[in-house]
């Protein structure tokens, strides 16, 4: 197989299963079209996404929450490092979460979201945004699901109130003072699930393949691009691929302007205790499973790698 695999979600789940899994073995990477995301949904999140952003910094900062290792509101340009990097990325993001109720079991994981009062409609059209991804990011596991032999809805209850976080990403136009080396986003893995990526269609975003070579990542305007993250990985005990990728800086006039995307990291439940599955046995995968641990520690494990924690 030499193509990143690109399905439509509106196909049963059993024609797309194996060839989606396939592609997250190979390259830890798919795309998704007809997702279920409406596109006027889109459009609004793009632009307001784009207006919290020119805000001016000190109004932007009001809603950094220290201490919080960025799970909630802002994060300023420059904080942000790939683990093992020497220099911070090129980027600014803000965060939404799960809102729990009070007195929830789970509460003392997910801190409640903060919002910006200076961008009309913000809170609405992101908690919509947010329950899209989840229903798009729930299909998708159910096809992983057939593809490892589980029945169909395994995952459902493994994702059930997750702590699965929205990112509103900005890089801005490239400077002349950017620190020698600095890309926009540095080579890294995803800490979580699956992640599913709005904005990718601007080139950029570029997958390590089993090779050692970058690889570009195409996506048509408006699909989810898909990648398996550590979490999955370590629970199929590396069948699924938790693929190195960057996001590498433009030339040209592409530099001059910003770039704008929209990733959901889509997270276990924090008391989901990522085992490895019997399915993906060390015959099967050729690693040695990983020892148990909850999703929770191994989020803080890798928070900290990175400087988030």
């Amino acid at each position: 197989m030499s193509d990143i695999a690109s399905v439509s979600l509106e196909r049963p789940l059993a024609e797309i299963a194996d060839e989606l899994g396939h592609s997250f073995s190979e390259f830890g990477f798919g795309v998704i079209r007809d997702h279920g995301i409406p596109q006027d949904l889109i459009d609004r999140a793009d632009a307001l996404s784009k207006a919290f952003f020119a805000l001016p910094e000190a109004a932007k900062l009001a809603y950094k929450l220290e201490g919080s290792g960025g799970a909630r509101g802002y994060t300023s340009f420059g904080t942000e490092k790939a683990k093992d990097a020497e220099v911070h990325d090129l980027k600014e993001f803000w965060h939404v979460g799960r809102d729990l109720p009070e007195g929830h079991a789970l509460a003392e994981f997910m801190a409640p979201n903060i919002w910006p009062g200076e961008v009309a409609g913000f809170e609405e059209t992101f908690e919509d945004l947010y329950a899209a991804f989840e229903n798009a990011g729930r299909r998708v596991l159910r096809a992983i699901a057939l593809h490892l032999g589980l029945e169909e809805d395994y995952f459902d209850a493994t994702i059930e109130d997750g702590n699965s976080v929205m990112r509103l990403l900005h890089y801005p136009p490239l400077g002349d003072d950017a620190p020698e080396g600095a890309i926009r986003a540095a080579a890294h893995g995803d800490i979580n699930t699956i992640t599913l990526l709005l904005g990718a269609e601007e080139a950029g975003l570029e997958l390590l393949t089993k090779q050692g070579d970058w690889l570009p990542i195409d996506a048509t305007p408006g699909a989810l691009v898909v990648n398996i993250g550590d979490m999955l990985e370590r629970l199929t005990n590396g069948k699924l691929r938790s693929t190195t990728h960057r996001v590498v800086n433009p030339r040209g006039d592409a530099a001059k302007r910003s770039r704008y995307s929209m990733p959901f990291f889509l997270h276990f439940r924090p008391d989901f205790i990522i085992d490895p599955l019997p399915s993906c046995a060390e015959s099967e995968t050729g690693n040695v499973p990983e020892p148990a641990i909850s999703s929770h520690d191994f989020l803080l494990q890798r928070l900290r790698e990175i400087n988030l924690a």
